[in-house]
């Protein structure tokens, strides 16, 4: 069993959790607790941060906390603790920074099939947080 299990998840994205999240609290075990990341994109470009609102980041965070605990009351409550965890940035670096911040022993993530051409152009961001990680990492498809 795995005490700190951390679950990064697109809530927009029912194949990021629907099979990662059984097996991140299972993982856990009863006693455990996973902590469910949620990650805000970094704008990345001061052309494209320009035209939004000047606290669009901060009301971008907010609505994920806000989705990200709605989701959670929503799961079973059987099984490893839920706990909502909010990102901002890169997702592969975000994720490496959360699991440490919250002193993770697994990273349990889900992974579509790889395509050639995605892989060549921009690479999987499981695959960097696999290659990056120094704790397990779950992959799951």
């Amino acid at each position: 069993m795995f005490k700190t299990v951390l679950l990064p998840i697109d809530l927009n994205h029912p194949a990021s959790w629907e099979k990662a999240l059984p097996m991140a609290r299972g993982l856990a075990g009863p006693d455990g607790a996973v902590h469910v990341l949620g990650i805000v994109h970094d704008i990345g470009s001061a052309m494209v941060a320009a035209v939004l609102p000047p606290d669009f980041e901060r009301q971008a965070l907010d609505r994920m906390e806000a989705d990200l605990e709605a989701f959670i009351a929503g799961q079973p409550s059987e099984g490893a603790a839920l706990h909502p965890k909010v990102g901002h940035g890169h997702v592969p670096e975000t994720i490496l920074a959360a699991a440490a911040g919250v002193n993770a022993n697994l990273i349990v993530m889900a992974s579509h099939p790889p395509s050639d051409l995605r892989i060549l152009l921009v690479g999987s961001n499981a695959d960097k947080v696999v290659r990056h990680a120094e704790i397990p990492v779950l992959v799951v498809r």
